[in-house]
């Protein structure tokens, strides 16, 4: 990103870090990503970068919620949008689910979805992080209800259910299970459950207050 590169005293920016790991993790797997391959890559020391991040866990809690905080903007253009609840409904499944097998950001979360067990801390930044998606999808739910494009339903309830189920198509993607590794029979996957957990609104369906 231009004038994200170096500050003037010549250390690689905080900024460029994530961003340069993110590609490593893109281009050649998170395996590839050491602090020292790190730093040789950015022309920096290891020092440099551990001194801002501790650790390679939290390097890549760090890296995942620069990745999250891009998309978390990008959700809130998207509910903003003048278009039906369907075609954002069916935005925000894309906007889920991992571009292809080599996602950086699903690939971080497979990686810290297993290191949460015995860590807290990362279970309590990575249950933020989840948050933003329930809520945003709940939302989306219940404005489509409130605009009668859905039927009545529990937005609650049915946000976590097609959550749930995109994480799962999301993970076979990413570890290549799904179809030769290609994301779209994930999409279509998708698109089929949502049509059963979020029927279209019907005149005769009873308002929201009734059911």
């Amino acid at each position: 990103m231009a004038g994200a590169t170096r500050r003037r005293d010549g250390n690689v920016t905080q900024e460029r870090m994530l961003e340069e790991a993110m590609a490593v993790i893109a281009e050649e797997g998170l395996a590839s990503l050491t602090m020292s391959a790190l730093a040789e890559r950015l022309g920096t020391s290891g020092g440099h970068i551990l001194y801002y991040f501790g650790s390679k866990d939290l390097l890549l809690l760090a890296a995942l919620r620069w990745s999250e905080a891009a998309l978390a903007g990008e959700r809130a253009a998207l509910l903003a949008r003048r278009i039906p609840a369907e075609r954002k409904l069916d935005l925000f499944l894309r906007l889920y689910l991992p571009r292809g097998p080599r996602d950086p950001r699903w690939t971080l979360w497979i990686e810290l979805w297993a290191r949460t067990p015995g860590n807290a801390a990362l279970r309590e930044a990575q249950d933020a992080l989840d948050q933003g998606w329930q809520e945003d999808l709940e939302s989306l739910l219940a404005a489509g209800v409130a605009r009668r494009r859905f039927a009545p339903l529990d937005a609650t309830a049915r946000a976590s259910e097609l959550l749930a189920l995109l994480d799962g198509l999301s993970t076979r993607v990413v570890l290549g299970q799904e179809s030769g590794r290609d994301v779209r029979p994930a999409l279509e996957a998708a698109r089929s459950a949502a049509r059963l957990l979020i029927a279209p609104y019907a005149p005769d369906t009873p308002r929201a207050e009734e059911v």
